[in-house]
């Protein structure tokens, strides 16, 4: 039988991102908790069936085996809470929390509660992210001194319906609680626990931070240089790894966003179209593409489903949702 879930929140996250991934991996989107109209026809438009809800509350009422928050940053917490009091499962969109303090609240409740909670670090199943876990291992590169990663756009005006682009960090705006945990959370899955070293937070549109680069010591030899901006003329290339034998090299973003936007879902948990991005190796002025391994967001929650019924481990560690809300904390105290 499908397992039952809400979601709270049915806006970009919400629709674009985990109904689709939910619905694709067979689990049963009962429930949908908004009060935005807009939303609310969303919802029933995609789920004819679904029964909408005002708040987490109501929704936390209802016999469900997991609940998704894709609210708004500043509800997290809010609505983590409702779904774990009820004991339901529960999955939150990155960041978890807003603050380091926010998060580890979650984190503490659902083990005092007996309730497992885990967050949604979707980019570990990037095609890169899982063509440079190849790569690593292999260890055709040598020994790696350097990771550099990027979210850079150009988008010099703020979207004036973006909360993301025009709220405050302590309501949950801005790209350090939106971007950065992305790229934090894949460096510290690559190259291990990590330090911050520096850090720069700026806000140039006059909106949220929308500008910033974090760069961390790892427990090894490696340097990470975490890039996320809105106002980048000429993006440097999505990933750029630097090895002792030679550096991997993947310029293009993972189509699987794209895909999700466009209505398309991976059904029965696999895409039908290939979600690859390429990848190439440089040794000096030789250059050698490589085989990119097919990206698959459904991968996280299928083994949601699987940490459900006891099949295998919750697929984010909350130790990893902890670190990352602390170097977010620490990047926004020691900024430049």
């Amino acid at each position: 039988m499908a397992l039952r879930v809400g979601i709270v929140g049915y806006g970009l996250a919400g629709r674009y991102f985990h109904a689709p991934l939910l619905k694709g991996c067979g689990f049963e989107v009962v429930a949908i908790s908004t009060n935005n109209p807009a939303r609310a026809l969303h919802a029933v438009t995609d789920f004819p069936h679904v029964r909408l809800v005002p708040t987490s509350d109501e929704l936390a009422k209802l016999d469900l085996d997991l609940v998704v928050v894709a609210s708004a940053n500043i509800a997290h917490v809010r609505d983590a809470f409702a779904a774990i009091n009820a004991g339901i499962a529960v999955v939150i969109d990155k960041p978890m929390g807003r603050t380091y303090v926010e998060t580890k609240s979650i984190i503490d409740a659902g083990q005092a509660a007996g309730t497992p909670v885990s967050t949604f670090f979707n980019r570990r199943w990037d095609s890169d992210a899982l063509t440079i876990k190849r790569v690593l291992a292999s260890g055709e590169l040598g020994v790696i001194h350097r990771l550099e990663s990027r979210f850079e756009r150009f988008r010099p005006q703020l979207n004036p319906q973006s909360w993301r682009e025009n709220m405050s960090a302590s309501d949950g705006g801005g790209q350090l609680l939106d971007l950065q945990p992305h790229l934090i959370s894949t460096a510290i899955d690559w190259f291990g626990p990590a330090t911050l070293v520096t850090a720069s937070v700026k806000a140039l549109r006059g909106g949220a931070d929308d500008d910033s680069l974090l760069v961390l010591a790892h427990a090894g030899a490696v340097t990470s240089y975490l890039s996320a901006s809105a106002l980048v003329g000429a993006p440097g290339p999505r990933i750029r790894i630097l090895g002792s034998e030679g550096a991997l090299v993947i310029h293009d973003l993972d189509p699987q966003e794209d895909l999700l936007r466009s209505g398309k879902y991976p059904q029965g948990g696999k895409w039908s179209v290939a979600t690859a991005t390429k990848a190439f190796i440089h040794t000096g002025d030789t250059v050698k593409e490589i085989l990119g391994e097919n990206g698959n967001y459904a991968l996280f929650y299928l083994a949601i489903e699987g940490a459900i019924s006891g099949a295998n481990p919750w697929p984010i560690d909350n130790r990893d949702a902890l670190e990352v809300a602390h170097i977010i904390d620490q990047a926004r105290e020691e900024s430049i």
